[in-house]
């Protein structure tokens, strides 16, 4: 494939499969739009490969760069690249395209077509967020995942999915266009909408203050972090499986890749002016929700909780500026793709037999699925920061940033560990472990192959990643020195 055209099809490749299976699938025809599905996102994922093995890791330019006239008036450019900080990003998305298709295989019996078509335009939409050089077509990208997810939550979820699913919309939607005008007032100052020119547009402080508060209210809703977090746990809990893994394991990402660059590259030094409000709304996220948490009787909901929490963690890594603060908040948005995709993918076996998500309806899960029991505890133990799991890396290297920044920040981020692990254990405890009390838990069957083989190959990612995660790390590395030194060097004197 030539190495300027990766990208354009990395992220056409879903939508158009995702096209062809809306226009000729048929409820009657469910083996051929299963099929053709699971083709598209195969055919995704295969597509991003390149991008892995071509990847110069010792640059930290824009790499596979695509660029093309797109609106020649307003100098808006089909303008394509990734570098460091997102070329992870684009591989995982497509990666948990194909679990996603794959967990919904049995268990979406009717509107098939329309559903894996959604997740499969979803999915190039999210790439293209990933790879989109041009603040414009950022921009488009960024609101166009809107429409597939709330198609996902309201029309295949649960009992109270148009509530959630309109609270989704409208948070997000409205959280947006405070940046749409940030975006038009740096095209008015910069004469282009290119990303990079902005990220050397000499701005006021007063300016960037503005701007990156304009930026805040999409990236906080989308990450989500607190105060603005209400709509996540509603969205989750009405989502179907896929649903909860796409918005936990990539849509959370967008907002997090937003504050890596837009807020911190274009507007340094209101970055550094207002780093301790960042720094004290991630650590409320990150103790306050965990809190919040433990007193959870829903399983989604005490994972989407979680989720809150471990993306406070993120946004705590960014706003230390160190090395370590934030090579350790990207590999933690990485981690977080796999372990909370996978710990929703669970939580979907279960409901798939018992229809039901209450922690109360469960208990001695593991005598009667051992191997499922297995997987669910390796989960949740990586869902705490077991050392040589995925969850442990991008939290240590936080911590680790922390000491530099502030001991005591690092003190009260270390204690958060804590109650990650009991709300983590406390729900294993109650749905795996004990006694089999309820008829229907002793009735049940363990993993079919599907079920088997899709949480394995996710339980494996975490356990590569917690071993060796130089590979990642390398090549992230560069691209996190040159933020730094950026955000460093255009410092107000």
């Amino acid at each position: 494939m030539d190495s300027s055209l990766i990208l354009s099809a990395a992220i056409w490749t879903p939508i158009l499969a995702g096209l062809v299976v809306l226009c000729f699938g048929r409820d009657q025809n469910a083996g051929i739009v299963r099929g053709v599905s699971l083709a598209g996102a195969l055919l995704g994922l295969l597509a991003t490969v390149p991008l892995i093995t071509r990847f110069d890791k010792t640059s930290a330019a824009m790499q596979f760069v695509e660029k093309s006239s797109w609106i020649e008036r307003f100098s808006v450019n089909y303008h394509l690249g990734v570098d460091g900080l997102s070329v992870w990003f684009v591989v995982l998305t497509a990666f948990i395209t194909v679990i996603v298709v794959i967990a919904g295989w049995e268990v979406i019996e009717e509107r098939i077509a329309q559903y894996m078509a959604s997740f499969l335009i979803l999915s190039g939409l999210m790439i293209g967020v990933f790879c989109a050089l041009d603040g414009l077509l950022f921009y488009v990208f960024f609101e166009a995942t809107l429409i597939p997810m709330y198609i996902i939550i309201g029309v295949y979820g649960g009992a109270n999915r148009v509530y959630a699913a309109f609270k989704f919309f409208l948070y997000t939607l409205l959280g947006s266009l405070l940046t749409l005008v940030a975006l038009i007032y740096l095209y008015l100052k910069s004469g282009s909408f290119a990303i990079l020119d902005w990220h050397a547009l000499p701005l006021s402080l007063d300016e960037q203050i503005l701007i990156f508060l304009a930026f805040l209210m999409a990236f906080a809703v989308k990450v989500p972090m607190w105060p603005v977090h209400t709509w996540l746990p509603d969205a989750h809990v009405e989502a179907p499986t896929g649903g909860s893994v796409v918005l936990a394991a990539i849509m959370l990402k967008l907002g997090a890749y937003g504050f890596l660059r837009f807020s911190l590259p274009i507007t340094p030094d209101a970055s550094r002016e207002l780093d301790s409000l960042m720094i004290a709304l991630s650590l409320i996220a990150v103790v306050y929700i965990g809190f919040v948490a433990l007193v959870q009787t829903d399983m989604k909901k005490l994972v989407a909780y979680s989720s809150i929490a471990h993306m406070g963690f993120v946004t705590l890594g960014f706003f230390m500026f160190n090395q370590m603060g934030v090579q350790g908040a990207v590999v933690q948005m990485i981690s977080h793709g796999f372990i909370s995709g996978a710990m929703f993918l669970s939580i979907g076996v279960l409901y798939d037999r018992v229809h039901s998500r209450k922690i109360a309806d469960y208990g001695g899960v593991v005598n009667t699925m051992p191997k499922f029991g297995a997987l669910f505890v390796f989960f949740a133990m990586a869902n705490c920061g077991l050392p040589a799991t995925s969850g442990f890396v991008g939290e240590f290297f936080v911590i680790l940033g922390a000491v530099q920044y502030n001991f005591w920040i690092a003190l009260a981020a270390t204690f958060t560990l804590v109650i990650g692990a009991a709300y983590s254990l406390w729900m294993v405890k109650r749905v795996v472990f004990g006694a089999v009390v309820h008829d229907h838990v002793a009735k049940l069957q363990d993993l079919n192959r599907r079920e088997f083989w899709m949480l394995m190959v996710m339980a494996l990612a975490v356990l590569a990643m917690g071993l060796y995660p130089k590979p990642i790390t390398d090549v992230i590395d560069p691209s996190v020195q040159a933020l730094l030194k950026h955000v460093a060097q255009t410092k107000l004197k």
